[in-house]
């Protein structure tokens, strides 16, 4: 009796040890993943691999795949359309398993707190060649407002009020001749931070000009913005829309897209400004860029323009933002 009751106690000594040195292994492995190092490799590629092929195959590990595959995304890429010309492309998105299970496991009574990496499209915008861009991708939910700006001085102190209450940043584009007579202003514009642009030096209509001319005309206006304003821009709206291929090209030359419109408030006309809003709110949609001018109308319509927006599920930005294939996320990415 006293040998078996001995024997017991050997065996459930055993036992109990196993049982520890289990548990001191999986809370040291726990302690690695929180640190962020792998226990396989140090090469950072590979370490990822081995990482997400390392971790146990549970019940968390299989929703963790499960909503992984339900929420990959696919990118998009830039591509030339019959209308639109020139279409950005659009990054993919994937949930990062290592990041995400990492993070489960750290506040495992928490609800699942996903990170996210972007997938680059393989054809982007740069590779299309000398082409105009009308509008950003239309999987994008983001908007732009084009303020190409060359009178109207008493509206653009409110525009920018607006703008700041409603936490917006657009795309200014400055006539040349404007920012030279008009630097202070254009400063004040540049501290509310907002892009700046060039829309041309004397608002000419580029299609008629010679070669030279034409040249000089964006080259003058880039010089001011590099100049009083230490702006290297990357954007060209050619005036009142008019321009050729040459101009397309001229401006790619000096490092310029030339990009026009979606929308136009055609607020030179001075249309009420609740036209203004019924306008862009019927016809607004993800990748719009709208133009508009220091107008009365255009004043008095932009904070419900921007709520109009807003209520359809779409973020208004810059135009480097919109055109840019950048997904907005509010979860982190890694």
């Amino acid at each position: 009796m006293r040998k078996a009751k001995r024997a017991a106690w050997v065996v459930a000594s055993l036992v109990i040890t196993l049982v520890i040195g289990q548990f001191s292994g999986v809370r040291e492995y726990v302690s690695q993943l929180r640190a962020g190092h792998s226990t396989e490799t140090s090469e950072p590629e590979a370490a990822t691999t081995m990482a997400i092929a390392a971790l146990p195959d549970n019940a968390l590990m299989q929703r963790l795949r499960s909503e992984a595959a339900r929420q990959r995304r696919a990118p998009v890429d830039a591509k030339i359309d019959r209308v639109w010309k020139a279409i950005p492309g659009y990054n993919g998105l994937e949930v990062d398993l290592d990041a995400t299970y990492r993070k489960a496991i750290a506040a495992p009574d928490r609800p699942i707190q996903y990170v996210y990496r972007q997938l680059a499209p393989k054809v982007h915008l740069n590779q299309l060649g000398n082409v105009p861009i009308y509008r950003g991708n239309p999987e994008k939910p983001m908007v732009s407002f084009m303020i190409n700006v060359a009178w109207g001085n008493e509206y653009i102190v409110p525009i920018l009020d607006t703008l700041d209450q409603e936490k917006v940043k657009a795309t200014f584009f400055f006539d040349g001749s404007w920012l030279k007579k008009n630097p202070e202003l254009a400063k004040e514009i540049q501290k509310r931070g907002h892009e700046l642009s060039n829309h041309a030096y004397s608002h000419p209509n580029m299609s008629r000009l010679s070669r030279e001319r034409a040249t000089q005309e964006i080259e003058k206006t880039q010089v001011l913005l590099q100049d009083i304003l230490g702006v290297k821009n990357g954007w060209f709206a050619p005036p009142s829309g008019d321009f050729n291929q040459e101009t397309v090209d001229l401006a790619a030359g000096l490092g310029l897209k030339t990009v026009l419109w979606t929308l136009d408030t055609v607020d030179w006309r001075h249309p009420s400004p609740e036209s203004v809003i019924a306008k862009i709110s019927s016809k607004v949609e993800s990748g719009s860029l709208i133009l508009m001018h220091p107008t009365d109308s255009s004043s008095a319509a932009l904070k419900g323009m921007i709520r109009a927006i807003r209520s359809k599920g779409l973020v208004p930005g810059t135009v480097s933002q919109t055109l840019s294939p950048d997904r907005q996320l509010s979860a982190p990415v890694e």
